[in-house]
């Protein structure tokens, strides 16, 4: 339930979206601000602004990431920070505490708008569809406290501009405690975009029907245009599948920076990742086994010759594995490599696996028919 007071106690389990976004955030700002003229960070849910221990709510986290930022500096682009927020008080409060950030440096501006979600970015796409433009490459994060003002049409616009990505906190236990609601069947199609979601009331195992909100959830992006798809289920204390975090975009690049973030705040909590391939990660539960990284990649590419080192980066990098691209060359492919379960291919002689034509032979093989180190 949504809180009843302007500012509110930070949760535990909002700490780890939080770092999630901390460390998004310090990939994601000198990337764009280096390659765009433009960029928004658009917080669709933003809150007081601050929790009642005068802890930073995700506002606060995005400017600071901004302001203190050893590669900022350098960057060309301009940045425009974005809040929306609904209830009058807590629009209130957040005006006063971003009004300490008067000092922005000259190439960032923020603005805080006072309504929903839906109208507001409503708002800006038309005016923007008016003008014969599109968004500028954004990163909008949509947290609410529930399901309501939240339509996936809505998500949909955003996806379908070019640069635009989104990270949607999925209220899987409000839609699992009230999928049988008759008074919000209307905000559940909203929320999924089709009436199918009806059909999860019959799944009877609790991760069958999780598994199957998600994946709905997650068409409803792939319609709008998102090729890259992950996301992270966070658990209450003793209460399982609480929320998920779901992550959209179409870039490669921006898969690959989510999941470095989410893996560095899996070992602060009970995290589960999920992506494109049904392999499941627990962060967090003891020493990872990058035998699954090998196996993924031998499954993919064995029988398939030489491969350039550039495809299997980019496999890495996207939603298919759990994995991302740090995890590829130490952890998973030198020890394959000692172990003669791959053949390299080096041009000129060189070492390692980053000089230019670099192609690797994987065993005939799948994975189940030989021993991975």
């Amino acid at each position: 339930m949504p809180p009843k007071t302007t500012v509110w106690p930070l949760e535990l389990h909002t700490l780890g979206k939080h770092e999630v976004l901390r460390h998004y955030l310090d990939a994601w700002l000198p990337i764009m601000l280096t390659s765009n003229e433009n960029i928004l960070y658009i917080d669709a849910f933003a809150g007081p602004g601050e929790y009642q221990g005068g802890e930073p709510g995700s506002p606060l986290i995005a400017i600071k990431r901004f302001i203190t930022h050893s590669r900022i500096p350098n960057a060309t682009g301009s940045i425009g920070f974005e809040f929306i927020e609904s209830d009058h008080d807590r629009y209130m409060h957040l005006k006063s505490v971003i009004s300490e950030f008067t000092q922005l440096p000259p190439n960032a501006t923020w603005e805080a708008h006072p309504g929903t979600f839906h109208d507001t970015m409503t708002k800006i796409l038309d005016e923007l569809d008016d003008q014969g433009r599109e968004l500028p490459p954004s990163f909008v994060m949509i947290d609410p406290f529930g399901v309501s003002d939240t339509p996936m049409s809505t998500v949909q616009r955003i996806l379908q501009n070019p640069k635009a990505e989104v990270c949607f906190t999925f209220m899987y236990d409000t839609v699992n405690r009230f999928v049988s609601a008759s008074q919000i069947k209307s905000t559940l199609t909203d929320l999924f975009g089709t009436p199918e979601w009806q059909q999860g009331e019959r799944i009877k195992d609790e991760n069958d029907r999780l598994a199957f909100f998600v994946d709905l959830y997650k068409s409803g992006l792939k319609k709008a245009g998102a090729t890259q798809l992950l996301h992270f289920v966070i658990d209450k204390e003793d209460r399982r599948n609480y929320y998920v975090i779901i992550y959209a975009t179409k870039s490669i690049k921006g898969s690959d920076v989510m999941k470095k973030a989410m893996w560095k705040v899996a070992p602060k909590g009970d995290f589960r990742f999920g992506g494109g391939n049904p392999s499941q990660v627990s962060f967090g539960e003891g020493i990872v086994d990058f035998k699954e990284l090998q196996r993924q990649l031998v499954d993919r590419f064995h029988g398939k010759g030489w491969i350039p080192m550039g495809v299997v980066v980019d496999f890495v990098m996207s939603d298919a594995t759990p994995f991302h691209s740090g995890h590829l060359i130490r952890k998973t492919l030198k020890p394959m490599e000692k172990s003669r379960f791959i053949k390299v291919s080096r041009p000129n002689g060189g070492s390692g696996f980053k000089p230019p034509g670099t192609k690797i032979l994987f065993s005939e093989n799948d994975a189940n028919d030989g021993l991975l180190i």
